[in-house]
């Protein structure tokens, strides 16, 4: 287990090691900071102002979309890069199984992807604390959750669908050994997504209750019981979790199986 530990360590190394992930660390912690006190230092009256937990799912809705891009990028580089830099027949030599190596790169992803989103929620709530309006409107709309209950469940919602296709991305980069294919494919999803599940109503054809691009967006369950076609939250996760498992044991299998030798 410790060699194992071992392995991550060095899969987290390779990625705070880059200056590129500091650089987006900062762009995440500026633009979340930046927001609440843009809105602040431009609006004149006082009484227009957003109230503290308005102005947060105003940080969310913009900056997730970086978060998402920025861990896809990470997510797609983790094996293509071994590939594309010649470091995967270093890495195979050692003595841990491909399982490990490829479990090893996913968990450090994994861990990327909270520390992301952690640094998101900091400083866009400390910033909203700072400058919104504590007396400003409440968000919406849905009488079951408080103000701060709903902006967290937003954010897991939202975090889901990155998770989803951060998965998405390192699976493409892991059977394709392509870094911009993977990227380019997961981005195309992640801003095409509300297309493809308005063309493929699950209203109108029944199949396409089982199309991941139905489900990806669980913030339609924080105000209804009732989902796409009809779906309840337990079977939109549940198919979910199919693609999920889906999208690892391709993985799995692509990269236990593949030949390096070339």
């Amino acid at each position: 287990m410790s060699n194992f530990t071992a392995l991550i360590h060095n899969e987290n190394i390779k990625i705070y090691s880059r200056v590129r992930t500091w650089i987006m660390l900062i762009i995440l912690a500026v633009f979340s900071a930046f927001l609440p006190a843009m809105m602040y230092y431009t609006t004149s009256n006082a009484s227009s102002r957003l109230g503290t937990w308005d102005s947060f799912q105003m940080v969310v809705s913009i900056v997730f979309f970086l978060n998402t891009i920025f861990i896809v990028v990470v997510a797609a580089d983790s094996v293509a890069g071994e590939f594309t830099w010649g470091t995967i027949k270093m890495l195979l030599i050692r003595p841990w199984s491909r399982s490990q190596i490829l479990l090893s790169k996913y968990i450090s992803i994994v861990i990327f992807s909270f520390l992301c989103t952690a640094v998101l929620i900091v400083f866009g709530l400390a910033s909203s604390l700072i400058f919104a309006s504590p007396t400003g409107n409440m968000p919406s709309s849905i009488a079951a959750w408080s103000p701060a209950e709903y902006s967290f469940m937003d954010i897991l919602c939202r975090y889901i669908t990155l998770f989803l296709t951060v998965t998405l991305a390192f699976m493409i980069s892991t059977v394709f050994r392509a870094s911009g294919l993977a990227i380019g494919l997961s981005m195309f999803i992640m801003f095409a997504q509300s297309i493809f599940a308005a063309l493929l109503n699950p209203d109108v054809f029944e199949w396409a209750n089982y199309l991941i691009f139905t489900h990806m967006d669980l913030r339609g369950y924080l105000g209804s019981d009732i989902g796409p076609g009809g779906a309840t939250l337990g079977f939109s996760i549940a198919v979910l979790a199919a693609y999920y498992v889906l999208f690892l044991a391709v993985s799995w299998i692509v990269f236990r199986k593949r030949d390096v030798a070339g």
